[in-house]
């Protein structure tokens, strides 16, 4: 089914008066992190996941990427295939512009990998990743994708399945930091049975489909979305089908056409101090349980019928400790340190 999408020059223009502040944060000074990340003014940012992604499952420990193999920087697209696709554990870094042909590839990475930019200037430009069934303990981190657009499949983008990073039933995945824009397909898409995965502080932008999750008809999938920044996109902010317990916090959505946290199928879902502005139906629930709390929704409107919240869905705490940010400064917060940092990947 053809969908809307808002016209380009608008969502053009929106994206890069937003992208001011942006640009003067990677001037910031880097500090030590006594927790031994790095921080960004008072933002400290660890190496290794928190949410799903941090709990052991599946028979496997928590994330962390490539973590005890060689550490490699890579600028040209035959060198970063050859080490995603290793059998070994690999940092990768990122340093400048790949460009990726033919376009629309999306490169296979397999197990044990932490692929991050260096700085803001890691970038995949016309393809993405690609994570099979099977493939577990990766970090995708730090990097623009974007660009994959095919002007004759407008305005639905349904012939040309280009992802910026598709999962398909892999496990312990850790999403990061990333930028991710003007894709013909999604930005992020979790299918099937995908679970321990954590997406978090990624700016999600300009794009139709923004991030799926489902295609599923099994309840295993466990997910935490937190601080992620969805600015001039359409549907799927997230949609989510059949997932056993999701948890979202502290997102902020911006300008969306279509329709905003959208719970279906048997999910149970969790909504905290999250910021919704300019929004259409900002969340909502079908079937499955939505607890919405602690939400601040402006200028934004629900269509007649939609129901706000459903059950008691789940307890993340049980899961999981963590730290809420009150949604009155999602804005702010996340204008400044959603996307690539300059002080990761160094």
């Amino acid at each position: 089914m053809k969908t809307f999408r808002p016209t380009r020059s608008r969502v053009t223009a929106l994206a890069a008066a937003a992208t001011l502040p942006l640009l003067a944060s990677v001037a910031v000074a880097t500090v030590a992190s006594p927790a031994g990340g790095v921080a960004t003014a008072a933002r400290s940012w660890p190496s290794t996941p928190d949410g799903f992604a941090a709990l052991p499952g599946n028979g496997h420990g928590a994330t962390t990427g490539g973590a005890g193999g060689q550490t490699v920087t890579v600028t040209t697209q035959a060198d970063l295939n050859r080490y995603v696709t290793a059998a070994e554990p690999y940092i990768i870094k990122v340093a400048g512009r790949i460009n990726i042909s033919p376009k629309g590839t999306e490169l296979r990475v397999g197990s044990n990998k932490t692929v991050v930019g260096v700085g803001t200037g890691g970038e995949i430009v016309g393809g993405g990743f690609f994570l099979k069934a099977g493939v577990s303990n990766v970090i995708i981190r730090n990097l623009t994708i974007r660009d994959t657009r095919m002007p004759d499949d407008d305005p639905g983008d349904d012939s040309y399945d280009y992802d910026a990073v598709q999962i398909d039933t892999a496990d312990h995945i850790w999403i990061d930091h990333n930028r991710l824009t003007r894709m013909n397909d999604g930005l992020l898409d979790s299918r099937k049975d995908t679970t321990n995965l954590t997406v978090s502080w990624n700016h999600f932008v300009e794009n139709n489909k923004t991030f799926g999750i489902g295609w599923t008809d099994n309840v295993t999938s466990q997910i935490t979305i937190h601080h992620n920044w969805f600015q001039n996109t359409n549907s799927r902010n997230p949609s989510a089908d059949n997932i056993a317990n999701l948890h979202m916090y502290n997102n902020y959505l911006q300008n969306i056409s279509g329709y905003g946290n959208f719970v279906r199928g048997k999910t149970k879902a969790v909504i905290e101090n999250s910021y919704y502005d300019t929004v259409k139906d900002p969340y909502y629930v079908e079937a499955g349980e939505l607890v919405q709390r602690g939400n601040i929704v402006v200028n934004s409107t629900w269509g007649s019928g939609k129901v706000k919240e459903k059950g008691t869905a789940f307890n993340p705490r049980s899961f999981y400790s963590y730290t809420l940010d009150p949604a009155a400064d999602v804005p702010n917060l996340l204008r400044t340190y959603a996307g690539p940092q300059a002080n990761i990947g160094n």
